[in-house]
């Protein structure tokens, strides 16, 4: 059922490649400002397609299936790509910054697992209000990563290092959005659980 809500997620699920293109060279800035474009309008694609779907009441089971793939295809895109070109890299701790990707990547991947399993038992899990502001600070924190790359030379002194501006809050949201990441993760495994045996 190719509605416009369907529409609008399909062509961020197909926006990925371009996307992941234009993040492949770090040192491309024009090209890391047109990723942020193009991130930014697929993240307002995001709003609109479940805000069209739910006030014109064409919520359909496509929309359901692919609504949330889309939007783990291109955190996972993104992600994968920047740590790729070392952009997620930081002061004090390095490449550690890594770590923060993958927990929001291991989190995923078993969230999806977990609602598949669910979905067999005719269980629903609903999203909760912290898994919505988990997802925020993803977006954010790989909105200003990309942001970083695209203004080289908006850095400020922090403890006697430059830093980025854009990156620096990146880093920061990541390790925020990470730990939002473990704790939804975990209220999921804990309502998964109970229907275990």
């Amino acid at each position: 059922m190719l509605t416009l809500p369907n529409l609008l997620t399909l062509s961020r699920i197909f926006a990925v490649p371009l996307l992941a293109f234009l993040l492949w060279w770090s040192d491309w800035a024009f090209g890391y400002l047109l990723a942020f474009a193009l991130y930014c309008v697929m993240g307002i694609t995001d709003y609109f397609d479940g805000y069209l779907a739910r006030s014109s009441g064409t919520v359909s089971k496509l929309g359901q299936f692919l609504d949330p793939i889309a939007d783990k295809i291109m955190v996972a895109a993104v992600i994968l790509v920047l740590t790729a070109q070392g952009v997620l890299r930081g002061p004090y701790v390095g490449d550690a910054h890594v770590i923060a990707g993958l927990i929001i990547l291991i989190r995923e991947i078993a969230v999806s697992g977990l609602r598949e399993f669910l979905g067999g038992l005719q269980v629903s899990v609903p999203v909760s209000r912290l898994a919505k502001w988990k997802t925020t600070l993803q977006l954010v924190s790989l909105g200003s990563l990309i942001l970083g790359n695209a203004l080289p030379k908006w850095n400020v002194m922090i403890g006697g290092i430059e830093a980025n501006v854009p990156h620096s809050v990146g880093l920061a949201t990541l390790w925020a959005a990470a730990i939002l990441t473990l704790i939804t993760g975990w209220d999921y495994l804990r309502a998964g659980l109970k229907h275990m045996d």
